[in-house]
Parts: structure tokens; C-alpha cells; sequence
């Protein structure tokens, strides 16, 4: 079965999955769950025989949710633990992904969320001419873009430093995660008039290996700039998390 999923979809996932809190794998199974709870990205979910009763320690119980703290010596992670007691989802458990110190698939850390299998990430040189405004002020010029597909996602448009004006470009103290492309820096866009447009750039230094040939190259908010390529100007996307 291939997404859309009515919610929710539950699938077994064939690798083995840990859970390390406090320097104790709280979790080490090979019968992790997907859930998809919601359309855009799955949450892992365990059965409550793999997540070992010594950890966790009733926090709440609200209809059909028992709440648990998870408590490792002297370390407590609050309502981190939800088994579900009715339903489709009875007898399984799900942890709070931030609330854990680290998340492996196999021997591989997994950060934010468990990576979506219906979901394809592609990175392609293009030579189309792009160039991007903001308040008629120019801020990138190339035609060695390199264009990101995420699927269900608008196209992100990749730039190298070289071709932008990063005299405009100012460091933001915000970071963002994607379990696809890696720990993202932004920076905000000051320009002559006075006017500072804050996190409208982000950049990737170290992405994840799918996405590598994005190191170093920043993409700019097309919602809120303006783009044109090959001379047309592009209608501002809708943003996917509005």
C-alpha cells in the first residue's frame, strides 16, 4: 500500500531500533512500528513488551492515554512515554523523539523523525538562469543551480555563495533539523534601505549524505522573495507549513 493513508497506518518496520536515554537503551527492538498519526511524516511506536516497565513510571491516564515519565538513575524525562488503551493503536507505545538523548535505525542515528520510506529526496544539477529579489534588491544571480525534490514538497532552489550577494547576508542564531538533509544555519538579508528580512536563507555545512551536493549552497525562501527563471517571474509558493 502507497500513501495517501487513511489515519492511522501502521506498518512493521524491518530494521532494528534504539532508543539511548541517560547512557541505557531504553528501547532495542526489531519489531519497531511506522504510525502515520498524520500525512506528512511517520512517528515510531513500539509494543509495550519492548519498552522495559523498570523505565517508566506513571505519570497520567486521560481516556484512553496512559502517560508515563521515563526515569534512568538521577535522569527523568516528563510524560515522555504514551501507551494508547483503546483502539487501533492498543497495547503500543510511543516516546517523544526530543525528549531522548539518540535514535538509531540499525547503527545509524536518526534525527528528528523516523525517515518516511514513500518519501524520495533528489538533488540535480540544473543550468537554468535563476535570479532572486527581494524589494527589488538582487540577491542571487546563477545559472548553476542545483534544484532540491522532496516529495510532497515544493522544488528548493540551491544557490552557490559565489553567485549571491553575501554582503547582504547576515548570520542568523537560527538552526533548523531535517532527517533527510541535516542541521540547517540561516541568515537574515539586510539591505540599503534599512530593512533586515530575518531567516529568509538557510544553508546546510554538513548535510546528510542523500543531499551532499547541497554543501555549501543556500536557498531562499521562494515565499518570500522573488524569483525569476529564465527570465519569468515565479508565482510565491504557498508555504507547505502554513
Amino acid at each position: 500500500m502507497a500513501p495517501p493513508f487513511t489515519q492511522p497506518h501502521i506498518e512493521t518496520l524491518p530494521r532494528r531500533v534504539r532508543v539511548l536515554f541517560a547512557g541505557q537503551y531504553i528501547v532495542d527492538t526489531k519489531k519497531a512500528k511506522l504510525v502515520w498519526l498524520k500525512p506528512n511524516y511517520p512517528t515510531f511506536f513500539f509494543d509495550s513488551a519492548d519498552v522495559p516497565q523498570k523505565y517508566l513510571s506513571r505519570a497520567s491516564i486521560s481516556g484512553e492515554l496512559q502517560q508515563y515519565d521515563i526515569v534512568v538513575g538521577s535522569r527523568k524525562a516528563e510524560a515522555a512515554a504514551t501507551e494508547y488503551l483503546d483502539g487501533d493503536l492498543k497495547g503500543l507505545i510511543t516516546i517523544s523523539f526530543s525528549s531522548m538523548d539518540a535514535w538509531f535505525e540499525e547503527d545509524e542515528q536518526v534525527f528528528v523523525h523516523p525517515k518516511d520510506p514513500y518519501k524520495r529526496v533528489d538533488v540535480l544539477q540544473s543550468s537554468r538562469h535563476v535570479r532572486v529579489e527581494v524589494n527589488g534588491v538582487e540577491l542571487a544571480n546563477t545559472t548553476k543551480p542545483r534544484l532540491l525534490f522532496e516529495t510532497g514538497l515544493p522544488v528548493r532552489t540551491y544557490i552557490p555563495k559565489t553567485d549571491c550577494r553575501v554582503d547582504l547576508l547576515k548570520p542568523s542564531q537560527l538552526t533548523t533539523e531535517c532527517p533527510y538533509k541535516g542541521v540547517a544555519n540561516y541568515y537574515n538579508v539586510s539591505i540599503s534601505s534599512g530593512e533586515t528580512f530575518e531567516n529568509i536563507v538557510w544553508w546546510y555545512r554538513v548535510p546528510q549524505p542523500e543531499c551532499v551536493d547541497i554543501k555549501g549552497f543556500v536557498a531562499f525562501y521562494d515565499e518570500k522573495v522573488d524569483v525569476w527563471v529564465d527570465g519569468e517571474l515565479q508565482p510565491r509558493p504557498r508555504s507547505p507549513w502554513s
